[in-house]
């Protein structure tokens, strides 16, 4: 501060022409009265920004900062380790389970391979045939051999890093190294499973739905589903008969071996605010509103490939009462997508999802009923072994009068005792794959559908594990799912994700090899990259909590159901010994909902509808 000599103008404070000062500081004229007023003020703010300074100097403690960021880069440390030992776990199952089927299958190709030779050298009428059959066996067991032999692991690049950030505020990130972490160890898992088709662009949601999924407690594969389930099927019986006065109708059958039977009071005839409990009044049941039902049998809905032979509004009417014909109309069944509302009573474990009527999610499950390629060998299916098994003659005792393999009981075909190792026609198999898969998910689409739960289909006892090409079926089946979701993703309006249940259930048999079905899928995405825009989360888990979880996160989503040709929902579950079908019968509100004989809408017409899966939408 320093006056300047002889300014001119009046005071910036009291307006006055007293002698004025000049202050450098802010060059305002001052009286020589106000010049000391404005010297104090700004003495008495040095004296504030001094005290400030004091103030946060004496709160300054360094070794705090510097004790609390060490702890918790240790912190992250171990949280990073045991990441990675999450993830060693599970890639040390993963060998001993790649080890062990392909020692298995090279046994089994051995005692195979071993056996036939020894048989094709004392047969007085070898053929080429038997050369050609010894020459593929052996390119199989190069193939097997050579996997096993080698093997090897993918392995992080130990010299990339992923940062551990030091934020500052309102500054750029200042970084100190860590080594990084795959992205498929985000959030531990407690089962297998691998993703597909996540990236940089995928929608946050479903990296993190994916995530919350991985954290599920792992499938109970020795529950009481496990079994023949006959005190699930009585529960659902008495569960029936209790709201809806359900019999058996004595001597009558929908389809073979099938009982028929009738309810004393149908849906229409309730009062609709009547609240039901399954499996009775105790607490932790599940309550659902007449209401509720009759809305989610209204929402029923039957799509078809207007292409297929035979198909038509009369034929799937008659089809969906158990009234299709062997041969070329259970053939159809395979192009016949059912799809409605239908609320999950209960997981694999048998234990019952305790729900309010406040409770929203169970509006959100779809049940898709859909038909396989049956390759079991059975009367009502005899196309499937036609068309797909080229020499089939050489495989199945033939009725020649029919033209077709002949029957060993009123519906099994029997084998040949001594009969040549079934060809699949592969192209086609694969095209009728796609076309079935682009079908229902064509469906779900149009449903509304935004998180698609699948599992495999004829991929069990219907795979042709009697005839030794289950393991080629399950691969077809594979790849064809991921050709149509890389070919259909972009048009989907609905689908933001596929979720595929595949348990994988250790079980040996005298045969030795198995091959499952989440191995074979998961081969099918690594070693054909998957270039689909949907992601895809394949999981050794239980549907039903997949679907439950997924619906409870706010999602549409569908779960599929492995129907029979014979278009009857949950055909066999009364008979103590049910397959995936007739289990969805004993869990799911299905029969209420997909039952001809209980849901009326399942016959009316107008809610069946052809379409041309050929062309987009």
């Amino acid at each position: 501060m320093s006056n300047k000599s002889a300014p001119e103008g009046p005071c910036s404070v009291c307006n006055k022409p007293k002698q004025p000062r000049v202050c450098r500081g802010c060059e305002k004229l001052f009286c020589v009265a106000d010049l000391e007023k404005h010297k104090e003020s700004l003495r008495n703010q040095v004296e504030s920004i001094e005290q400030q300074f004091n103030d946060y100097e004496n709160q300054l403690h360094p070794q705090q900062t510097r004790e609390k960021l060490p702890r918790e880069i240790k912190q992250s440390e171990a949280e990073f380790i045991k990441k990675i030992q999450a993830v060693d776990k599970i890639a040390l199952s993963n060998v001993e389970r790649a080890v062990q089927q392909r020692e298995e299958r090279l046994q089994y190709l051995s005692m195979k391979f071993k056996k036939e030779a020894k048989s094709a050298k004392e047969d007085d009428h070898l053929t080429e045939q038997n050369i050609r059959s010894l020459k593929s066996q052996l390119d199989d067991f190069q193939k097997y051999r050579n996997e096993l032999l080698q093997m090897q692991l993918i392995k992080p690049n130990p010299d990339v890093v992923s940062p551990i950030g030091i934020k500052m505020p309102d500054m750029q990130v200042q970084h100190a190294t860590h080594g990084s972490t795959p992205s498929r160890i985000e959030s531990s898992s407690a089962y297998l499973s691998m993703i597909f088709g996540v990236n940089e662009d995928t929608d946050q949601r479903i990296k993190s739905l994916f995530d919350k999924l991985r954290l599920l407690p792992p499938m109970d594969k020795r529950g009481s589903m496990s079994g023949n389930c006959d005190y699930e099927t009585t529960q659902m019986e008495q569960f029936l008969a209790h709201n809806f006065g359900f019999q058996n109708s004595r001597g009558k059958h929908i389809v073979h071996g099938v009982r028929s039977f009738v309810l004393e009071k149908s849906m229409r005839s309730m009062t609709p605010s009547k609240v039901l409990s399954f499996p009775n009044n105790w607490e932790n049941s599940f309550q659902m509103q007449v209401a509720e039902i009759q809305r989610w049998q209204s929402s029923y809905r039957v799509y078809a490939d207007k292409y297929a032979p035979g198909m038509s509004l009369d034929f799937l009417q008659r089809a969906l009462q158990g009234k299709s014909n062997d041969g070329e109309e259970a053939f159809c069944m395979k192009f016949v997508v059912r799809i409605s509302t239908c609320p999950i009573l209960m997981e694999f474990d048998g234990k019952v999802i305790p729900r309010e009527l406040k409770d929203e999610w169970p509006d959100r499950i779809k049940l898709v009923s859909v038909t396989g390629i049956d390759f079991a060998g059975r009367k009502h299916d005899v196309n499937d072994i036609k068309c797909y098994i080229p020499n089939w003659r050489e495989v199945f005792e033939v009725d020649h009068k029919k033209d077709m393999p002949a029957l060993m009981n009123e519906r099994d075909f029997a084998l040949r005792r001594s009969g040549k190792q079934a060809e699949l026609h592969q192209k086609r198999v694969f095209d009728d794959l796609k076309r079935m898969t682009r079908l229902r998910l064509r469906a779900c689409d149009e449903e509304g559908v935004q998180i698609v739960v699948e599992t495999g289909i004829g991929l069990g006892v219907f795979s042709g594990r009697q005839l030794g090409i289950d393991s080629i079926v399950r691969q077809l089946s594979a790849r064809a799912v991921q050709e149509v979701l890389e070919k259909d993703g972009p048009s989907y309006k609905n689908i933001q994700a596929v979720v595929f249940a595949l348990p994988v259930f250790e079980i040996a048999t005298p045969s030795g090899f198995i091959y499952d079905t989440f191995q074979s899928f998961t081969d099918q995405f690594t070693n054909y990259p998957y270039q689909g825009r949907i992601p895809v989360f394949i999981a050794d888990q239980d549907m039903h909590r997949l679907t439950v979880a997924i619906a409870r996160r706010g999602y549409i989503v569908s779960e599929l159901n492995p129907a029979d040709s014979h278009g009857v929902f949950g055909e066999y579950w009364q008979n103590r010994g049910p397959a995936v079908e007739e289990k969805l019968a004993l869990t799911t509100v299905g029969l209420l909902v997909q039952h001809h004989l209980i849901n009326e809408e399942v016959m009316n017409t107008k809610l069946y509808k052809l379409i041309d899966i050929h062309t987009q939408y």
